[in-house]
């Protein structure tokens, strides 16, 4: 027994010794905080998101790549009768490039409060671009700590080249349980004054210049070759952080809405491919111009088994444009996606990662919700190409109302919430979409910088914007440029918009700011005062129980409420 305690007592010692030496460490080197929520200084009625939350994954000086997360408000204290829901993912699912209107979280927040007037709905964003799974995990405590009613989740492209990404210039390590352990440890002051330390003494490179997209500075392995090595860690990575994140929404009795995840097939070459030889320019040539179907099939043919046999990316999407020409769409969608298989620049995730997430979805009982098949349905020929899509995987905004528009089919055939009073059709939803006009150019604009640069790219040439053709235009172009903030530009539309007695287009705008702004009692009177003059009094309480939440508390809300109740 003696003997026992006496290893017992040997053992504490070390672990004793470290708190003590991390309880002193904090007291005399305190560290700023970076909790996913914070309780927001205007308004305590509301916590909001930490727009700088990437800095969590990097020590005190190290070089922190352009990435923040757009400020998403939620009540402190989740109403009785609420519905509440978190979204999780990387760029698509925060809505890039045109921000939350057509993101998953405000597409979907805007059709559910239609369809539940009467209960405050509240769908929180928590994606942003670059991360992947890692960022998915260590988020998941403290979305449950939110008591959401259902967790959506749209990732698996940048497990890559995303930040922690196993081909990124910003991996924590090669394998994903040291890389879980080393951002366990970033929690512990004592090993973040180590990491500084460090730091101070070897200082990082500096990848590129501060101009320079993200797209064009993450990349490190640009050559990761279907079943290599590094590609089995990709999916090795996104197997285990995904298996332990929805094991923790399980055991937390949270659902889980799993998406696959859609990139344009027919529309982008592939980033990084072998060029093609001068026999196989001239084979392709010929293949153009036989008229002979016969010819044709063995010329097509005997191409075919030259890209197979090499991996050869190019030939492989060159005879899917071939087969798109013939309409013969199903031939032509297996080579697009073998050209996807393999290119080698790995910025649109592999099919693999689709086959991940059905089978995810079965092993933990999530709901699969099928983004891609729909993408698939609505394209011509069944192949996603730019009709739905401004580049490599970042859908238009057509494209972002098809993904909510697939979340929004899942929760009601689920019976999610309990009774749907009915579904808000889809042309309504459409018509109602929270993005204005502006928005909608800021986001064609901003693709113009993406697509200036690398991988788009070999080196990055300067943007000439189109010259602005309307005031949405003008204003767009000075809110990319940083000359106008987000809500200097809507409130110039709202005002436009009354000028010229445009009142759809003025109670759309207004019904906009309010919701980006849940704990601004102005905002949130005006939209309820327009709302109320449409005759939409359920909607308009809803946004009166806002105001009512601010301080001062305006006195017209009060009137308006005791006249409603």
């Amino acid at each position: 027994m003696q003997r026992t305690l006496f290893w017992l007592i040997a053992l504490s010692l070390p672990l004793l010794l470290f708190l003590l030496l991390e309880g002193a460490v904090r007291l005399l080197f305190p560290a700023q905080s970076l909790p996913l929520f914070k309780p927001y200084p205007a308004n305590p009625a509301y916590l909001v998101t930490e727009t700088q939350i990437v800095k969590r994954y990097f020590p005190t000086g190290a070089a922190v790549p352009r990435v923040e997360l757009e400020p998403s408000f939620v009540l402190a204290q989740k109403p009785a009768n609420g519905i509440r829901l978190v979204v999780q993912g990387g760029s698509t699912a925060a809505g890039y490039p045109y921000g939350m209107g057509a993101a998953l979280a405000g597409m979907l927040e805007q059709r559910l409060r239609r369809t539940f007037p009467e209960r405050p709905v509240e769908v929180v964003n928590t994606a942003l671009s670059a991360v992947n799974s890692y960022t998915l995990l260590d988020f998941a405590d403290e979305i449950i700590a939110l008591k959401p009613d259902a967790v959506l989740i749209y990732a698996g492209h940048n497990e890559y080249l995303g930040l922690l990404g196993v081909g990124s210039n910003y991996l924590a390590a090669r394998s994903p349980r040291l890389s879980r352990w080393l951002l366990s440890l970033r929690q512990l002051r004592s090993f973040q004054l180590l990491e500084q330390g460090y730091l101070q003494l070897r200082p990082p490179a500096q990848l590129s210049g501060n101009s320079r997209t993200f797209m064009a500075q993450v990349a490190r392995d640009k050559a990761i070759a279907l079943d290599s090595p590094t590609y089995q860690a990709g999916l090795t990575q996104f197997q285990a952080n995904m298996s332990r994140l929805l094991a923790r929404y399980r055991a937390a009795g949270i659902p889980v809405y799993l998406s696959t995840i859609a990139s344009n097939l027919a529309d982008q070459p592939p980033f990084q491919s072998e060029p093609l030889t001068a026999q196989q320019q001239q084979q392709l040539l010929q293949l153009s111009q036989l008229r002979e179907p016969a010819a044709q099939q063995a010329l097509a043919a005997a191409l075919q088994q030259t890209a197979a046999t090499t991996g050869h990316a190019l030939l492989h999407y060159q005879l899917g444009q071939w087969y798109r020409q013939q309409q013969q769409f199903a031939e032509a969608k297996v080579q697009f996606i073998q050209a996807r298989e393999h290119d080698l620049l790995r910025f649109r995730a592999p099919l693999a990662i689709n086959e991940q997430i059905k089978a995810l979805a079965e092993d933990y009982g999530a709901v699969l919700v099928d983004t891609e098949a729909a993408f698939v349905a609505n394209s011509p020929g069944g192949l996603i190409g730019r009709n739905l899509m401004l580049e490599h995987l970042h859908p238009n905004v057509q494209g972002y109302f098809l993904l909510a528009d697939s979340f929004y089919r899942a929760l009601y055939q689920r019976s999610a919430f309990g009774v749907w009073p009915g579904p808000v059709p889809a042309e309504l939803a459409w018509q109602e979409r929270p993005l204005t006009p502006a928005e909608e150019y800021a986001g064609y604009l901003r693709i113009l910088q993406l697509t200036s640069d690398y991988p788009f790219k070999a080196t990055a040439t300067a943007v000439t914007f189109p010259t602005p053709n309307d005031l949405s235009q003008q204003l767009a172009l000075l809110h990319v440029q940083g000359k106008l903030d987000w809500l200097s530009m809507q409130n110039r539309l709202a005002e436009h918009y009354h000028q010229q007695r445009n009142g759809d287009m003025l109670l759309k705008t207004l019904l906009i700011i309010a919701d980006a702004l849940p704990h601004d009692g102005k905002a949130n009177l005006q939209a309820a005062q327009i709302l109320l003059q449409a005759g939409r009094k359920a909607a308009a309480k809803h946004y009166l129980q806002r105001a009512l939440l601010t301080d001062p508390i305006p006195e017209l809300a009060q009137q308006l409420m005791q006249q409603l109740d």
